[in-house]
């Protein structure tokens, strides 16, 4: 079971992100997924949740009509498209397939 973030870099408050998730090991449609981020100092939070098909998704009201959270099955991917970007949302960011399935996290910095 492997699960691996990227995408994460610096960028100016406002500006967007891209963040994947690759997923390997088992049967990635099988499972939920679920974007998770942890800012220094506070505890790890979900972020955005997507269902196995893609047909039904949830977000944290501070991510809504910002965040995206979206999968391909087909390639075992995931992602999560971050616009609008706050520098509250500095964390690390990190992907979860089913249960107990984490990657290592990608960091994500937002300012100028």
């Amino acid at each position: 079971v492997h699960v691996v973030e990227s995408g994460g870099g610096l960028v100016q408050p406002g500006g967007p992100l891209r963040l994947s998730c690759a997923a390997s090991g088992f049967t990635f449609s099988s499972y939920a997924m679920s974007w998770h981020r942890q800012a220094p100092g506070k505890e790890r939070e979900l972020v955005a949740l997507i269902s196995r098909e893609g047909r039904m998704t949830n977000y944290v009201d501070s991510a809504k009509g910002r965040f995206t959270i979206s999968r391909d099955n087909a390639k075992n991917m995931g992602y999560l498209q971050m616009n609008s970007l706050k520098p509250d949302d500095t964390a690390v960011y990190y992907c979860s397939v089913g249960t107990g399935n984490w990657g290592q996290g990608t960091q994500v910095t937002v300012s100028s």
